[in-house]
């Protein structure tokens, strides 16, 4: 039958309701007839006025064509089209009246208006009928969407209504948290509880959740929306009025997260130039050119106008979109920008890459930096941090480079952590270079949390605000130092640009970049900064909570910059050069041909005592949190 009513073109569609309309004016004459003659009309009667009745219909036709009647939908069958069947019925009535005295029949003014009652009731029956009929016909042909509506409001009640008429949803109950709705129907549907939400969508066999609540945070609505996915059912938000009618974006209030807010201190940014004559016609090569650092880096150096930019990158993914990026950017400059898929764990392909290309400037800024990927895979971190390092140092000595700087962290310092003992073993590495190279200046540049890079907190707690919270912290006294990315970076622009005599490098440069950062207040600056609250048990109504989760393997409570006792001064009053120990070539060797061995034999726990030895301050993480 579905079929059959879905292969009818519209003018078919449109003739089918006009010949109802019709067949009902022969019905409600009948029933006109029975009504005032207490009985079945009779033969005679049905005679005397057919010719009537065959004129009415006729005239009916254009009437109804003219109203537009056949055209309207079932299911758009409300008060305005009522309305237009209520004026047909007046207008029958009148033709009634007309075809009467034109006839010479004595048809009481009553019985007219009688008529015209019964027609518009059963036209309007009919197409209530016809509506129900239709969409039983698509609910038997096609799975039927069970809906719930969270939210009873004036909203909710508009959206059931608005869904009665609908093919294959049908809407089975509201759940709300005022109680003074629970319990109550509202729109023929119950208002339960949502306490009992589980077992309402288990019994009730819900499929999809409808958020009907456009006035509640957009923190508290990401709460449910999580609560009901974990419940297995799909989850939509309505909008509010103001959003549909372009008074409000549909979007979150959260705004973009400016990362310089949140330092603590005032920005450097305009405090440090580039060392732009060092690296202009200059052949400079960055590895890790498709990280935050790397990409920034090459974004600065563009600046600079050197000749030739090698991006040495071993994502491929990462490789491509700074590659992109910077020939957009280098359109106008005679810069030749140069992409080199590779890692510089390879040492064949170091020595070919820099044999290659004959870079004047090495960025070393390929590692692995995410604390816990690193704790959980120490031995990806340390060959990669420490033998990758060694292997391009090596190679950037043997091409002669004449400037290699390494991209350390301030977790190199006394390291808890797998990460910040590989990062001390690479300056280590690159110390003992400096003190044995006669062509290469070797340096290193140590620097805090980069804010608002891939991994850092500021996109994790933004990430986290936009779903309702809670934010988590590892330590309500967690601190750490924060700078920009533009100032990382302009950190080690300038401090590579640093004249040093051959063999007197190793330097490693510090910013200085005031007080340390409690990660709580920093949380609380960027809830109150998307324009939400706090929720504790101060403020229980507030938007987001801010929750601890433990310190995570590895983890210090506070960095710290420097190793030993002390800072120099440099040409720039903002950066300090830092005097720290190093080892001897005899110790570097065996620490290096030790990990070596550690990562081909796939051993942990030689690979942990090869930092526990060699790298000062190192404490291992069950003893870093007994302490």
């Amino acid at each position: 039958m579905l079929k059959l009513v879905n292969s009818l073109s519209r003018s078919q569609k449109w003739a089918f309701l006009l010949c109802v309309d019709l067949v009902l004016v022969l019905v409600a004459q009948l029933l006109t007839l029975t009504a005032f003659s207490n009985s079945p009309p009779t033969l005679a009667m049905l005679s005397d006025i057919s010719l009537l009745i065959a004129f009415q219909i006729l005239a009916g036709i254009p009437i109804a064509m003219w109203l537009g009647i056949p055209k309207i939908q079932l299911k758009a069958y409300e008060t305005r089209a009522l309305g237009k069947t209520a004026i047909f019925g007046v207008l029958l009535v009148v033709v009634n009246v007309a075809l009467g005295r034109i006839s010479h029949q004595d048809i009481p003014l009553g019985n007219s208006l009688v008529f015209g009652l019964i027609f518009v009731v059963l036209s309007a029956s009919s197409k209530m009928v016809m509506l129900q009929a239709l969409l039983a016909l698509h609910r038997r042909a096609q799975p039927r969407c069970r809906v719930l509506i969270y939210g009873a409001g004036t909203t909710g009640m508009q959206l059931a209504s608005a869904l009665k008429t609908h093919e294959w949803i049908e809407v089975v109950a509201f759940v709300d948290d005022n109680p003074a709705m629970q319990s109550m129907t509202v729109a023929g549907l119950p208002v339960l509880r949502p306490v009992k939400i589980k077992s309402i969508i288990e019994e009730k066999e819900i499929n999809r959740v409808l958020l009907a609540m456009p006035s509640l945070s957009p923190p508290k609505l990401a709460q449910i929306v999580r609560k009901m996915q974990k419940l297995g059912v799909e989850v939509q938000v309505l909008p509010s009025f103001a959003q549909l009618v372009g008074e409000e974006a549909l979007v979150d209030k959260l705004t973009p997260v400016v990362p310089a807010n949140f330092l603590g201190r005032a920005q450097l940014d305009h405090q440090f130039g580039t060392g732009g004559r060092t690296y202009r016609g200059k052949t400079i090569l960055v590895s890790g050119a498709g990280g935050s650092i790397g990409s920034e880096l090459c974004r600065q150096l563009l600046l600079c106008r050197p000749a030739r930019l090698v991006l040495f990158e071993m994502s491929e993914a990462a490789l491509y979109t700074v590659d992109m990026e910077l020939r957009t950017l280098a359109e106008d400059s005679k810069t030749e920008i140069t992409p080199v898929l590779g890692s510089t764990t390879d040492p064949r392909m170091a020595r070919k890459v820099l044999g290659e290309h004959r870079p004047d400037v090495v960025f070393h800024a390929a590692a692995y930096k995410h604390v816990p990927l690193v704790e959980a895979n120490p031995l990806a971190g340390l060959a990669n941090n420490v033998l990758g390092t060694r292997t391009i140092a090596e190679a950037a000595r043997e091409a002669g480079v004449d400037r290699f700087i390494l991209i350390s962290s301030d977790k190199a310092v006394r390291p808890t952590n797998v990460m910040g003992a590989s990062k001390r073993l690479a300056e280590l590495v690159v110390q003992d270079l400096a003190m044995r190279s006669d062509s290469t200046s070797f340096s290193m540049v140590r620097f805090g949390n980069v804010i608002g890079s891939s991994g850092s907190v500021v996109p994790l707690f933004h990430d986290q605000i936009s779903k309702g919270g809670p934010v988590t912290l590892t330590h309500e006294d967690v601190t750490r130092y924060f700078m920009t990315i533009r100032e990382a970076v302009q950190l080690v622009l300038l401090a590579g640009s640093f004249e040093r005599g051959r063999g007197e490098g190793g330097d490693v440069f510090v910013l200085d970049m005031g007080k340390p950062v409690k990660i709580r207040d920093l949380a609380l600056q960027m809830i109150e900064a998307s324009g939400y609250t706090l929720r504790d048990k101060n403020n229980p109504d507030g938007d987001i909570e801010i929750v601890s989760i433990g310190l995570r393997p590895g983890e210090k409570m506070h960095e710290e910059l420097l190793i030993g006792e002390g800072l120099l001064t440099t040409p720039h009053p903002k950066i300090l050069r830092a005097k720290e120990a190093w080892l001897s070539e005899i110790e570097v060797a065996g620490a290096l041909r030790a990990l070596r061995q550690a990562v081909a034999a796939g051993d942990e726990g030689a690979a942990r005592e090869v930092v526990s030895r060699w790298v000062e301050g190192y404490v291992p993480p069950d003893a870093a949190r007994g302490s």
